[in-house]
């Protein structure tokens, strides 16, 4: 497995990834070209985008080579000295193998590199998984969000994490 910052060039996949992912936020491509204007990717100026790929046996159009397989993503923006988890998903067939883990901590190595102080992110209330994965990171629930989330409309739960 390889974490590596996200091109534009990943968008496609990215945006399959997403639309596997029933709980994750749906963007339009549109929203995810916007995250790499300017090369903000390059600098970790405002917003990060880390990919989870494996290598596949599948060939590639180049002999001999390999084409990666997008596992997982997360999208992060900072804002000063805070940092907010955008989104995440992992597909379902690579579940249950520590992906949202590993990308979520490079978040907080990043973060940390950068002066960041803490991690905050949204969570829908019915997704219990998620819950118990960022209490397992240490985020903390601070507060709740009515109708935050529409299709179906649900609260959130919001969390944060000191760096």
């Amino acid at each position: 497995m390889n974490i590596r910052l996200a091109t534009p060039a990943d968008i496609p996949a990215i945006l399959a990834l997403e639309h596997a992912c029933p709980s994750a936020a749906h963007w339009s491509e549109k929203q995810y070209r916007n995250l790499f204007r300017n090369e903000m990717i390059e600098s970790f100026s405002n917003r990060v985008v880390l990919l989870a790929e494996e290598t596949s046996e599948e060939p590639s159009a180049t002999p001999g080579q390999t084409q990666p397989a997008l596992l997982a993503f997360l999208v992060a923006h900072r804002l000063d000295s805070e940092w907010e988890l955008e989104n995440i998903a992992v597909s379902p067939a690579a579940r249950r193998r520590g992906l949202a883990t590993t990308l979520i901590q490079e978040l907080f190595r990043r973060a940390r590199e950068n002066n960041g102080n803490s991690i905050f992110l949204e969570v829908r209330e019915s997704n219990q998984l998620a819950q118990v994965l960022y209490e397992k990171l240490g985020f903390a629930k601070s507060g709740l969000r009515k109708g935050y989330y529409q299709s179906p409309s649900e609260d959130a739960i919001t969390y944060r994490r000191p760096l």
